[in-house]
Protein backbone atom coordinates (compact mmCIF):
# COMPACT_ATOMS: atom_id res chain seq x y z
CA UNK A 1 0.00 0.00 0.00
CA UNK A 2 1.68 3.71 -0.72
CA UNK A 3 1.92 6.04 1.71
CA UNK A 4 -0.50 8.70 1.78
CA UNK A 5 1.29 11.90 1.90
CA UNK A 6 -2.11 13.93 2.45
CA UNK A 7 -2.48 12.89 6.02
CA UNK A 8 0.56 13.73 7.34
CA UNK A 9 1.38 17.95 7.83
CA UNK A 10 4.99 18.87 6.71
CA UNK A 11 6.63 21.92 8.14
CA UNK A 12 7.45 24.69 5.75
CA UNK A 13 11.08 25.23 7.03
CA UNK A 14 14.16 24.05 6.53
CA UNK A 15 15.77 20.81 8.04
CA UNK A 16 15.97 16.70 7.30
CA UNK A 17 13.96 14.00 6.68
CA UNK A 18 13.84 10.66 7.70
CA UNK A 19 11.71 7.86 5.58
CA UNK A 20 11.24 4.74 7.54
CA UNK A 21 9.41 1.10 6.19
CA UNK A 22 7.04 -0.53 8.10
CA UNK A 23 9.49 -2.50 10.54
CA UNK A 24 10.31 1.24 11.35
CA UNK A 25 14.02 1.13 10.37
CA UNK A 26 15.13 4.22 8.23
CA UNK A 27 16.02 3.52 4.79
CA UNK A 28 16.47 7.02 3.65
CA UNK A 29 17.38 10.77 4.60
CA UNK A 30 17.17 14.11 2.57
CA UNK A 31 17.40 18.14 3.38
CA UNK A 32 15.80 20.66 2.49
CA UNK A 33 15.37 24.35 2.57
CA UNK A 34 11.55 23.49 2.24
CA UNK A 35 10.37 20.32 3.34
CA UNK A 36 6.89 20.68 2.38
CA UNK A 37 7.93 21.23 -0.85
CA UNK A 38 10.74 18.91 -1.55
CA UNK A 39 9.07 15.64 0.15
CA UNK A 40 5.69 16.10 -1.55
CA UNK A 41 7.76 16.32 -5.15
CA UNK A 42 8.91 12.29 -3.69
CA UNK A 43 5.17 11.26 -4.92
CA UNK A 44 4.85 13.26 -8.14
CA UNK A 45 4.52 10.53 -10.73
CA UNK A 46 7.35 11.34 -13.03
CA UNK A 47 10.33 9.99 -10.91
CA UNK A 48 12.88 7.92 -11.77
CA UNK A 49 12.59 4.15 -11.00
CA UNK A 50 14.78 3.97 -8.13
CA UNK A 51 13.27 7.06 -6.39
CA UNK A 52 9.84 5.13 -7.13
CA UNK A 53 11.14 2.19 -4.80
CA UNK A 54 12.36 3.82 -2.47
CA UNK A 55 8.72 5.73 -2.35
CA UNK A 56 7.08 2.00 -2.49
CA UNK A 57 9.15 1.66 0.57
CA UNK A 58 8.09 4.45 2.86
CA UNK A 59 5.58 3.88 5.62
CA UNK A 60 6.58 6.87 7.83
CA UNK A 61 8.65 9.87 7.34
CA UNK A 62 9.76 12.20 10.63
CA UNK A 63 11.64 15.62 10.58
CA UNK A 64 13.64 17.53 12.08
CA UNK A 65 13.65 20.96 12.02
CA UNK A 66 17.02 23.26 11.63
CA UNK A 67 17.66 26.98 11.52
CA UNK A 68 19.13 27.02 8.14
CA UNK A 69 20.34 24.94 5.11
CA UNK A 70 23.70 24.98 6.03
CA UNK A 71 23.16 23.00 9.07
CA UNK A 72 20.71 20.76 7.54
CA UNK A 73 23.36 19.74 5.22
CA UNK A 74 25.73 18.91 8.44
CA UNK A 75 22.64 17.01 10.09
CA UNK A 76 21.75 14.92 7.03
CA UNK A 77 25.35 13.97 6.64
CA UNK A 78 26.25 13.09 10.70
CA UNK A 79 22.64 11.04 10.31
CA UNK A 80 23.49 8.96 7.22
CA UNK A 81 26.84 8.39 8.72
CA UNK A 82 24.61 7.33 12.16
CA UNK A 83 21.93 5.11 10.21
CA UNK A 84 23.27 4.15 7.38
CA UNK A 85 19.80 4.25 5.55
CA UNK A 86 19.65 1.52 2.19
CA UNK A 87 19.01 4.10 -0.45
CA UNK A 88 21.42 7.29 0.50
CA UNK A 89 24.98 7.63 -0.82
CA UNK A 90 27.14 5.48 1.62
CA UNK A 91 30.49 5.94 0.82
CA UNK A 92 33.06 2.65 1.88
CA UNK A 93 35.78 3.83 4.15
CA UNK A 94 38.70 4.15 1.60
CA UNK A 95 40.57 6.99 3.75
CA UNK A 96 44.16 6.95 3.11
CA UNK A 97 44.88 8.16 6.32
CA UNK A 98 45.74 5.38 9.23
CA UNK A 99 45.90 6.02 12.60
CA UNK A 100 48.15 3.86 14.88
CA UNK A 101 47.76 3.40 18.70
CA UNK A 102 50.19 2.23 21.93
CA UNK A 103 48.22 0.50 24.33
CA UNK A 104 48.13 1.65 27.51
CA UNK A 105 49.29 -1.55 29.48
CA UNK A 106 52.94 -2.40 30.84
CA UNK A 107 54.21 -4.02 28.04
CA UNK A 108 52.73 -1.76 25.40
CA UNK A 109 51.16 -2.95 22.00
CA UNK A 110 51.50 -0.94 18.81
CA UNK A 111 47.37 -1.50 17.00
CA UNK A 112 45.55 0.25 14.51
CA UNK A 113 43.59 2.70 16.33
CA UNK A 114 39.84 2.76 15.02
CA UNK A 115 37.10 5.07 14.88
CA UNK A 116 33.55 5.18 16.05
CA UNK A 117 31.03 6.75 13.38
CA UNK A 118 31.10 9.89 14.95
CA UNK A 119 35.34 10.39 15.05
CA UNK A 120 35.90 8.97 18.73
CA UNK A 121 38.70 7.03 18.89
CA UNK A 122 38.37 3.61 20.65
CA UNK A 123 40.51 1.96 22.84
CA UNK A 124 42.81 3.40 25.77
CA UNK A 125 46.53 4.92 24.95
CA UNK A 126 48.30 7.28 22.89
CA UNK A 127 47.28 7.57 19.52
CA UNK A 128 49.71 8.87 16.53
CA UNK A 129 48.86 9.98 13.06
CA UNK A 130 47.23 10.21 10.58
CA UNK A 131 49.81 8.58 8.19
CA UNK A 132 48.91 8.85 4.67
CA UNK A 133 48.94 5.73 2.56
CA UNK A 134 52.25 6.20 0.97
CA UNK A 135 53.51 5.80 4.55
CA UNK A 136 51.70 3.74 6.21
CA UNK A 137 52.00 1.20 3.57
CA UNK A 138 55.84 1.44 4.40
CA UNK A 139 56.29 2.20 7.41
CA UNK A 140 53.75 -0.94 8.30
CA UNK A 141 52.84 -1.64 11.21
CA UNK A 142 54.38 -5.00 10.83
CA UNK A 143 58.01 -3.99 10.52
CA UNK A 144 57.52 -0.86 13.35
CA UNK A 145 56.59 -3.62 15.70
CA UNK A 146 60.03 -5.84 14.29
CA UNK A 147 61.94 -3.29 14.52
CA UNK A 148 61.18 -2.20 18.19
CA UNK A 149 60.81 -5.04 19.24
CA UNK A 150 57.14 -4.57 20.49
CA UNK A 151 54.81 -7.66 21.62
CA UNK A 152 52.01 -8.76 20.04
CA UNK A 153 50.51 -11.31 21.96
CA UNK A 154 47.17 -10.42 22.98
CA UNK A 155 48.05 -11.90 26.87
CA UNK A 156 51.31 -11.62 27.97
CA UNK A 157 52.41 -15.50 28.22
CA UNK A 158 54.50 -16.97 30.99
CA UNK A 159 57.28 -18.33 28.44
CA UNK A 160 58.42 -16.58 25.33
CA UNK A 161 56.83 -17.96 22.36
CA UNK A 162 57.85 -18.21 18.73
CA UNK A 163 57.94 -14.29 18.19
CA UNK A 164 61.18 -14.50 20.22
CA UNK A 165 62.77 -17.33 18.27
CA UNK A 166 62.37 -15.37 14.96
CA UNK A 167 64.09 -11.98 16.49
CA UNK A 168 60.87 -9.78 16.48
CA UNK A 169 60.37 -9.60 20.43
CA UNK A 170 62.79 -9.58 23.04
CA UNK A 171 60.57 -11.86 25.46
CA UNK A 172 59.71 -9.17 28.69
CA UNK A 173 57.37 -12.13 29.35
CA UNK A 174 60.28 -14.03 30.63
CA UNK A 175 63.38 -12.39 30.95
CA UNK A 176 63.87 -9.19 33.18
CA UNK A 177 66.79 -7.55 30.98
CA UNK A 178 63.59 -7.46 28.03
CA UNK A 179 61.66 -6.18 30.73
CA UNK A 180 64.03 -3.24 31.28
CA UNK A 181 65.07 -2.35 27.89
CA UNK A 182 61.09 -2.20 27.01
CA UNK A 183 60.21 1.00 28.11
CA UNK A 184 63.21 2.26 25.53
CA UNK A 185 61.86 0.61 22.35
CA UNK A 186 58.52 2.14 23.01
CA UNK A 187 60.09 5.31 23.73
CA UNK A 188 62.11 5.19 20.28
CA UNK A 189 58.98 4.52 18.53
CA UNK A 190 56.85 6.97 19.49
CA UNK A 191 59.30 8.94 18.29
CA UNK A 192 59.02 8.09 14.87
CA UNK A 193 55.50 8.26 14.93
CA UNK A 194 55.49 11.64 16.23
CA UNK A 195 58.58 13.33 14.90
CA UNK A 196 59.41 14.92 11.90
CA UNK A 197 62.51 12.58 11.91
CA UNK A 198 60.79 9.89 11.59
CA UNK A 199 61.75 8.36 8.47
CA UNK A 200 65.66 9.20 9.48
CA UNK A 201 65.37 7.51 12.55
CA UNK A 202 63.50 4.27 11.22
CA UNK A 203 66.43 4.07 8.52
CA UNK A 204 68.55 4.08 11.03
CA UNK A 205 67.31 1.66 13.23
CA UNK A 206 66.67 -0.96 10.02
CA UNK A 207 69.99 -0.22 9.38
CA UNK A 208 71.22 -1.66 12.39
CA UNK A 209 69.12 -4.23 11.84
CA UNK A 210 70.39 -5.44 8.49
CA UNK A 211 74.02 -5.52 9.92
CA UNK A 212 72.78 -8.06 13.04
CA UNK A 213 71.07 -10.38 10.27
CA UNK A 214 73.57 -10.00 7.92
CA UNK A 215 76.52 -11.02 11.13
CA UNK A 216 73.92 -14.01 12.29
CA UNK A 217 73.90 -15.47 8.49
CA UNK A 218 70.01 -14.24 8.29
CA UNK A 219 70.08 -13.44 4.65
CA UNK A 220 66.42 -13.38 3.66
CA UNK A 221 65.43 -11.09 6.74
CA UNK A 222 68.72 -8.80 5.65
CA UNK A 223 67.20 -8.86 2.07
CA UNK A 224 63.76 -8.07 3.20
CA UNK A 225 65.41 -5.23 5.54
CA UNK A 226 67.44 -3.59 2.32
CA UNK A 227 64.25 -3.78 0.10
CA UNK A 228 62.80 -1.88 2.93
CA UNK A 229 65.30 0.58 3.32
CA UNK A 230 65.15 1.09 -0.68
CA UNK A 231 61.50 2.24 -0.41
CA UNK A 232 62.26 4.21 2.48
CA UNK A 233 64.13 6.30 0.22
CA UNK A 234 62.01 7.08 -2.42
CA UNK A 235 59.65 7.53 0.43
CA UNK A 236 61.49 10.45 1.77
CA UNK A 237 61.68 12.12 -1.46
CA UNK A 238 57.61 11.79 -2.00
CA UNK A 239 57.24 13.26 1.79
CA UNK A 240 59.20 16.37 0.91
CA UNK A 241 56.89 16.41 -2.42
CA UNK A 242 53.97 15.81 -0.29
CA UNK A 243 54.04 18.79 2.00
CA UNK A 244 55.23 21.35 -0.18
CA UNK A 245 52.45 24.16 0.65
CA UNK A 246 49.94 25.05 -1.42
CA UNK A 247 50.43 22.21 -3.67
CA UNK A 248 47.53 20.06 -3.15
CA UNK A 249 44.51 19.59 -5.37
CA UNK A 250 41.92 17.09 -6.58
CA UNK A 251 40.31 16.57 -9.47
CA UNK A 252 36.54 15.16 -9.69
CA UNK A 253 34.49 13.87 -12.82
CA UNK A 254 31.35 12.61 -12.91
CA UNK A 255 29.01 10.44 -15.56
CA UNK A 256 25.60 9.07 -15.47
CA UNK A 257 24.27 5.55 -16.76
CA UNK A 258 20.39 4.42 -16.56
CA UNK A 259 20.36 6.41 -13.41
CA UNK A 260 23.43 5.13 -11.84
CA UNK A 261 26.91 7.49 -10.95
CA UNK A 262 29.67 6.56 -11.49
CA UNK A 263 32.85 9.49 -9.91
CA UNK A 264 36.31 9.22 -11.04
CA UNK A 265 39.02 11.44 -9.01
CA UNK A 266 42.51 12.11 -9.46
CA UNK A 267 44.42 13.85 -6.40
CA UNK A 268 47.45 15.98 -7.16
CA UNK A 269 50.60 16.33 -5.38
CA UNK A 270 53.17 19.18 -6.40
CA UNK A 271 51.54 18.37 -10.16
CA UNK A 272 51.64 14.71 -10.25
CA UNK A 273 48.60 12.74 -9.82
CA UNK A 274 49.48 10.81 -6.83
CA UNK A 275 46.30 9.04 -5.79
CA UNK A 276 43.00 7.78 -7.43
CA UNK A 277 39.74 5.94 -6.88
CA UNK A 278 36.02 5.29 -8.44
CA UNK A 279 32.46 5.55 -6.51
CA UNK A 280 29.63 4.58 -7.72
CA UNK A 281 25.62 5.37 -6.35
CA UNK A 282 22.14 5.44 -7.64
CA UNK A 283 20.65 8.44 -8.56
CA UNK A 284 17.82 8.27 -5.74
CA UNK A 285 16.41 10.96 -4.23
CA UNK A 286 18.23 13.93 -3.47
CA UNK A 287 21.52 11.71 -3.87
CA UNK A 288 23.57 13.62 -5.78
CA UNK A 289 27.18 14.93 -7.40
CA UNK A 290 27.33 17.77 -3.75
CA UNK A 291 25.93 14.82 -1.15
CA UNK A 292 28.80 12.65 -2.63
CA UNK A 293 31.46 15.74 -1.83
CA UNK A 294 30.56 16.77 1.38
CA UNK A 295 30.42 12.94 1.92
CA UNK A 296 33.55 12.32 0.67
CA UNK A 297 35.44 15.14 2.49
CA UNK A 298 33.96 14.08 5.87
CA UNK A 299 36.50 11.04 5.53
CA UNK A 300 39.65 12.94 3.17
CA UNK A 301 41.71 15.75 3.50
CA UNK A 302 40.36 18.75 2.13
CA UNK A 303 42.36 20.68 -0.39
CA UNK A 304 41.92 24.31 -1.01
CA UNK A 305 40.96 23.57 -4.63
CA UNK A 306 38.66 21.47 -5.89
CA UNK A 307 38.32 20.86 -9.91
CA UNK A 308 34.89 19.41 -11.29
CA UNK A 309 33.60 18.31 -14.67
CA UNK A 310 30.19 19.99 -13.81
CA UNK A 311 29.58 22.45 -10.57
CA UNK A 312 27.39 20.83 -7.75
CA UNK A 313 24.40 22.17 -6.28
CA UNK A 314 24.69 24.25 -3.72
CA UNK A 315 28.25 24.99 -4.69
CA UNK A 316 28.77 28.36 -2.77
CA UNK A 317 27.28 26.12 0.31
CA UNK A 318 29.40 23.42 0.35
CA UNK A 319 32.57 25.35 -0.29
CA UNK A 320 31.85 27.29 3.09
CA UNK A 321 31.06 24.20 4.62
CA UNK A 322 34.33 22.93 3.89
CA UNK A 323 36.25 26.07 4.07
CA UNK A 324 34.79 25.55 7.80
CA UNK A 325 35.73 22.13 8.36
CA UNK A 326 39.46 22.56 7.12
CA UNK A 327 40.29 26.29 8.15
CA UNK A 328 41.09 26.71 4.06
CA UNK A 329 39.79 29.08 1.67
CA UNK A 330 37.96 26.50 -0.61
CA UNK A 331 37.27 26.67 -4.43
CA UNK A 332 35.20 24.34 -6.16
CA UNK A 333 35.56 25.75 -10.45
CA UNK A 334 35.48 24.20 -13.62
CA UNK A 335 38.65 24.04 -15.18
CA UNK A 336 38.51 25.62 -18.59
CA UNK A 337 42.26 25.57 -20.33
CA UNK A 338 45.32 24.27 -20.11
CA UNK A 339 46.75 21.21 -17.84
CA UNK A 340 43.29 21.29 -15.32
CA UNK A 341 41.53 21.37 -18.32
CA UNK A 342 43.65 18.01 -19.53
CA UNK A 343 43.39 16.30 -16.22
CA UNK A 344 39.16 16.43 -16.34
CA UNK A 345 39.01 15.06 -19.97
CA UNK A 346 41.29 12.25 -19.19
CA UNK A 347 38.79 11.94 -16.03
CA UNK A 348 35.98 11.89 -18.59
CA UNK A 349 37.97 9.88 -20.81
CA UNK A 350 38.42 7.20 -18.18
CA UNK A 351 34.61 6.81 -17.35
CA UNK A 352 33.56 6.75 -20.86
CA UNK A 353 35.45 3.70 -20.92
CA UNK A 354 34.51 2.20 -17.66
CA UNK A 355 30.86 2.20 -19.35
CA UNK A 356 32.02 0.93 -22.55
CA UNK A 357 33.06 -2.46 -20.85
CA UNK A 358 29.75 -2.95 -19.77
CA UNK A 359 30.68 -4.06 -16.54
CA UNK A 360 29.23 -1.89 -14.53
CA UNK A 361 25.55 -2.61 -15.49
CA UNK A 362 25.74 -6.39 -14.13
CA UNK A 363 27.24 -4.88 -10.59
CA UNK A 364 24.56 -2.50 -10.50
CA UNK A 365 22.15 -5.44 -11.30
CA UNK A 366 24.00 -7.57 -9.03
CA UNK A 367 23.32 -4.78 -5.86
CA UNK A 368 19.43 -4.38 -6.90
CA UNK A 369 19.14 -8.42 -6.82
CA UNK A 370 20.83 -8.74 -3.86
CA UNK A 371 19.57 -5.71 -2.23
CA UNK A 372 23.38 -4.60 -1.02
CA UNK A 373 23.71 -1.42 0.23
CA UNK A 374 26.62 -0.11 -2.20
CA UNK A 375 27.41 -1.51 -6.20
CA UNK A 376 29.86 -4.34 -5.36
CA UNK A 377 32.62 -2.82 -6.89
CA UNK A 378 35.11 -4.80 -5.11
CA UNK A 379 34.65 -8.70 -4.87
CA UNK A 380 36.45 -11.55 -3.20
CA UNK A 381 35.44 -15.00 -3.59
CA UNK A 382 36.57 -18.21 -1.80
CA UNK A 383 37.40 -21.67 -2.47
CA UNK A 384 38.74 -24.69 -0.65
CA UNK A 385 40.66 -26.71 -3.09
CA UNK A 386 40.44 -30.66 -1.84
CA UNK A 387 42.40 -33.71 -2.62
CA UNK A 388 41.68 -36.33 -0.54
CA UNK A 389 42.69 -35.92 3.60
CA UNK A 390 46.14 -34.94 2.91
CA UNK A 391 45.65 -31.88 0.77
CA UNK A 392 43.57 -28.90 1.14
CA UNK A 393 44.17 -25.51 0.63
CA UNK A 394 42.19 -22.15 0.04
CA UNK A 395 42.07 -19.76 -2.53
CA UNK A 396 40.92 -16.06 -3.35
CA UNK A 397 40.63 -13.90 -6.47
CA UNK A 398 39.56 -10.64 -5.90
CA UNK A 399 37.20 -8.74 -8.86
CA UNK A 400 36.90 -4.91 -9.32
CA UNK A 401 35.04 -3.58 -11.60
CA UNK A 402 33.52 -7.20 -12.65
CA UNK A 403 37.00 -8.18 -13.94
CA UNK A 404 39.88 -9.93 -12.75
CA UNK A 405 42.52 -8.15 -9.96
CA UNK A 406 45.36 -10.79 -10.45
CA UNK A 407 47.96 -8.51 -8.02
CA UNK A 408 44.77 -9.11 -5.68
CA UNK A 409 44.67 -12.92 -5.59
CA UNK A 410 45.45 -15.28 -2.59
CA UNK A 411 46.15 -18.35 -1.56
CA UNK A 412 46.51 -20.24 1.59
CA UNK A 413 47.89 -23.12 3.76
CA UNK A 414 45.66 -24.51 5.91
CA UNK A 415 46.20 -24.35 9.52
CA UNK A 416 44.37 -25.06 12.23
CA UNK A 417 41.83 -28.03 10.35
CA UNK A 418 42.60 -31.83 9.90
CA UNK A 419 40.16 -33.94 7.58
CA UNK A 420 37.96 -33.21 5.42
CA UNK A 421 36.23 -29.98 7.04
CA UNK A 422 35.21 -27.35 4.41
CA UNK A 423 33.17 -25.31 6.51
CA UNK A 424 36.28 -25.27 9.25
CA UNK A 425 38.56 -24.57 6.91
CA UNK A 426 36.12 -21.44 4.85
CA UNK A 427 35.94 -19.94 8.56
CA UNK A 428 39.98 -20.40 9.18
CA UNK A 429 40.83 -18.35 5.61
CA UNK A 430 37.62 -16.32 6.13
CA UNK A 431 38.92 -14.86 9.74
CA UNK A 432 42.57 -15.20 8.35
CA UNK A 433 41.49 -12.68 5.83
CA UNK A 434 39.91 -10.19 7.17
CA UNK A 435 42.21 -10.19 10.28
CA UNK A 436 44.89 -9.23 8.53
CA UNK A 437 42.69 -6.39 6.56
CA UNK A 438 41.52 -4.93 9.72
CA UNK A 439 45.38 -5.22 10.78
CA UNK A 440 46.67 -3.15 7.91
CA UNK A 441 43.85 -1.10 8.23
CA UNK A 442 43.32 -1.87 4.22
CA UNK A 443 40.45 -1.52 2.61
CA UNK A 444 37.27 -4.07 2.33
CA UNK A 445 35.13 -5.42 0.06
CA UNK A 446 31.90 -4.19 -1.09
CA UNK A 447 30.74 -8.34 -1.65
CA UNK A 448 32.23 -11.81 -0.34
CA UNK A 449 31.50 -14.50 -2.38
CA UNK A 450 31.92 -18.13 -1.30
CA UNK A 451 31.85 -21.20 -3.28
CA UNK A 452 29.17 -23.30 -1.47
CA UNK A 453 26.12 -23.73 -0.12
CA UNK A 454 24.27 -22.64 3.05
CA UNK A 455 27.14 -24.55 5.43
CA UNK A 456 29.90 -22.59 3.76
CA UNK A 457 28.20 -19.84 4.11
CA UNK A 458 27.20 -19.98 8.02
CA UNK A 459 31.02 -20.58 8.51
CA UNK A 460 31.65 -17.56 6.75
CA UNK A 461 29.29 -15.91 8.60
CA UNK A 462 30.38 -16.88 11.65
CA UNK A 463 33.86 -15.57 11.18
CA UNK A 464 33.65 -12.23 10.04
CA UNK A 465 31.11 -11.77 13.63
CA UNK A 466 33.65 -12.92 15.30
CA UNK A 467 36.34 -9.97 14.02
CA UNK A 468 32.86 -7.38 14.17
CA UNK A 469 32.58 -7.44 10.97
CA UNK A 470 29.47 -6.72 9.10
CA UNK A 471 29.99 -6.85 5.29
CA UNK A 472 28.14 -8.12 2.39
CA UNK A 473 28.79 -12.02 1.76
CA UNK A 474 26.86 -14.66 -0.45
CA UNK A 475 27.67 -18.17 -1.24
CA UNK A 476 27.50 -19.99 -5.17
CA UNK A 477 26.20 -23.28 -4.88
CA UNK A 478 27.64 -24.90 -8.30
CA UNK A 479 25.27 -27.47 -9.11
CA UNK A 480 21.62 -25.00 -10.00
CA UNK A 481 23.71 -22.17 -9.58
CA UNK A 482 21.69 -21.21 -6.39
CA UNK A 483 22.63 -17.77 -4.02
CA UNK A 484 22.54 -18.31 -0.28
CA UNK A 485 22.23 -15.28 1.33
CA UNK A 486 21.82 -14.72 5.42
CA UNK A 487 18.54 -15.40 6.95
CA UNK A 488 17.09 -15.86 3.85
CA UNK A 489 15.74 -20.05 3.89
CA UNK A 490 15.22 -20.40 0.25
CA UNK A 491 17.83 -19.36 -2.43
CA UNK A 492 17.65 -16.25 -5.04
CA UNK A 493 18.00 -18.17 -8.94
CA UNK A 494 19.13 -16.16 -10.97
CA UNK A 495 18.61 -15.97 -14.64
CA UNK A 496 21.30 -17.40 -16.56
CA UNK A 497 21.14 -14.59 -19.61
CA UNK A 498 21.85 -11.81 -16.79
CA UNK A 499 25.84 -10.22 -16.92
CA UNK A 500 25.43 -10.51 -12.71
CA UNK A 501 25.11 -14.05 -12.65
CA UNK A 502 27.73 -14.49 -15.20
CA UNK A 503 30.06 -12.15 -12.92
CA UNK A 504 29.49 -14.33 -10.10
CA UNK A 505 30.56 -17.03 -12.15
CA UNK A 506 33.69 -15.90 -13.20
CA UNK A 507 34.41 -14.86 -9.74
CA UNK A 508 34.02 -18.54 -8.65
CA UNK A 509 35.80 -20.11 -11.51
CA UNK A 510 38.45 -17.98 -11.47
CA UNK A 511 39.15 -19.22 -7.76
CA UNK A 512 38.90 -22.87 -8.50
CA UNK A 513 41.15 -22.47 -10.98
CA UNK A 514 43.59 -20.36 -8.83
CA UNK A 515 43.24 -22.58 -5.92
CA UNK A 516 44.00 -26.35 -7.63
CA UNK A 517 47.00 -24.81 -9.21
CA UNK A 518 48.07 -23.98 -6.11
CA UNK A 519 47.40 -28.01 -4.96
CA UNK A 520 48.63 -29.08 -7.78
CA UNK A 521 52.59 -27.47 -7.03
CA UNK A 522 51.83 -28.54 -3.04
CA UNK A 523 51.40 -31.55 -4.06
CA UNK A 524 54.39 -31.64 -6.88
CA UNK A 525 56.55 -30.30 -4.57
CA UNK A 526 55.79 -33.35 -1.76
CA UNK A 527 56.11 -36.11 -3.85
CA UNK A 528 59.74 -34.90 -5.03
Amino acid sequence: MTFDISKITIPTDPGIYLMKDIDGKIIYIGKAKNLKNRVRSYFNKNQNYKTQKLVENISEIEFVLTDNESEAFLLESNMIKKYRPRFNIELKDQQRYTYLRISDEKYPRLLVSRRTRDGKFLGKGKTFGPFTQGSSKLLTIGALRKAFQIRICKTLPKKVCLEYHLGNCEGPCEFKDAQERYPKHVAALQDVLKGKNQTKIFTKKLEEEMQQAAKLQQFERAKDIRDTLIRLGSLQTKQKMEYVENSDEEYFGIGIQEQSAIVMNFRMINGVIRDSDKFFFDLVGDNSFSNFLFQYYSTHKIPKLVLVSELPENKKLLESLLSEQSGLNVKISIPTKGKKKDIINLILKNIKLVHSKGGDPGLVELKEILNLSVIPNIIECFDISNHGEDFAVGSMARFVGGIPNKSGYRKFKIKTVSGRDDFAMIGEIIKRRYYRLLEENSELPDLIVIDGGKGQLSAAINSLKSLGLDLSCISLAKENEEVYVPKNKNPIIIPKYKSSLKILQYARDETHRFGVAYNRTIRKNQIK
